[in-house]
């Protein structure tokens, strides 16, 4: 029994730095190159008032659906602009016809964090159907 003992030792350190190698790598991906999806883009308007996170992580695109009938979602894809992992925290607030924060706009922020170069979407989904716009937040971590 002890001879597995240092052989399943090896392969735990192994493992553990390749995982570790990893956390700082870049990421390949894979997809349909004939792609199905025919996602709704909106223009978006952007507020810049932290310029190192802005040129960290970059807004790819912004598409918004309806869903279970009568309830705005949004979908925002981000990149991460460097080679390194970053940690930021998002949020989404929903705005009404006349311009007033949902009483949904109490979501918490949210950790995320984005290995290097790699793409990720984050979404919401408005809790009333009388949000017609929304907000998205970002702040890098630690901050």
């Amino acid at each position: 029994m002890k001879v597995f003992l240092p052989l399943a030792l090896i392969t735990s350190l192994a493992g553990l730095s390749l995982s570790v190698g990893c956390a700082t790598s870049n990421v390949n991906t894979v997809s349909r190159a004939q792609e199905q999806a025919t996602p709704e883009y909106i223009a978006d308007k952007r507020v810049i008032t932290d310029t190192s996170l802005a040129g960290l992580i970059r807004i790819v695109s912004v598409n918004e659906a309806t869903v279970s009938g009568n309830l705005k979602k949004v979908q925002v894809t981000l990149e991460n602009a460097k080679s390194n992992r970053r940690s930021v925290s998002y949020r989404f607030e929903w705005v009404d016809q006349d311009g007033m924060a949902s009483s949904s706009t109490l979501e918490t922020w949210k950790p995320l964090q984005l290995n290097g170069r790699e793409t990720v979407t984050i979404s919401s989904i408005a809790t009333s159907p009388k949000s017609v716009d929304f907000k998205l937040k970002l702040l890098e971590a630690g901050r």
